[in-house]
């Protein structure tokens, strides 16, 4: 594996268990097992206030919820991007990124999805984990005890439609997320 020449952003999108994740995991460890630096930034993340709102709007009912998780959601990102020396790294693998925006209402999925990508640095990798809702679902039921408001079988065909139609309409790499797991990582690795 070379060098890159500069910092390269690798961005893994999809929905609510599509292996986003596991992805980020095992891309994280092929890449430092070759001697590269890696920084991982899962949104909505943990360590501050705008990713920790967004989940606890996750989990609430309602319109009001609704918008205050994607707008505390996109703060999140906003923050990973400011608050980070992306100079220290080889690698930046942001987990949930721009498809935050296909859990907003039509039409303005599309509207915060063009707004959000000409603010946010983008890149030639762009992984969207396309997974079936059923099967999306299935993995939700078998691997959470807590659904958040988007983790049923009516929101997840939803969301993917959107999501699926903004990813076709940009740069993004679509994986299915339905294949075994080492199968989706050795499409990632190909396309690096």
């Amino acid at each position: 594996m070379e060098a890159p020449e500069r910092l390269v952003l690798v961005i893994i999108d999809g929905l609510d268990a599509s292996g986003k994740s596991t992805q980020a995991h095992k891309l994280f460890a092929f890449l430092t097992n070759h001697g590269k630096t890696v920084l991982v930034r899962f949104h909505p993340s943990n360590d501050n206030f705008f990713g920790v709102k967004a989940k606890g709007f996750l989990y609430l009912k309602g319109k009001s919820a609704h918008f205050a998780a994607a707008f505390f959601y996109m703060l999140d990102v906003i923050r990973s991007i400011l608050f980070y020396s992306w100079r220290r790294y080889d690698y930046v693998i942001f987990v949930r990124y721009l498809m935050g925006t296909a859990y907003l209402p039509s039409p303005l999925h599309r509207i915060g999805y063009c707004f959000f990508a000409s603010i946010v640095p983008t890149s030639d990798f762009m992984f969207f984990l396309d997974v079936t809702p059923e099967e999306a679902y299935r993995r939700i039921q078998q691997d959470r005890s807590k659904r958040e408001m988007f983790e049923n079988l009516e929101e997840l065909k939803s969301t993917r439609h959107k999501a699926l139609s903004l990813a076709l309409t940009d740069k993004w790499a679509v994986m299915n997320g339905n294949k075994p797991i080492e199968d989706v990582e050795k499409e990632i690795r190909r396309v690096l």
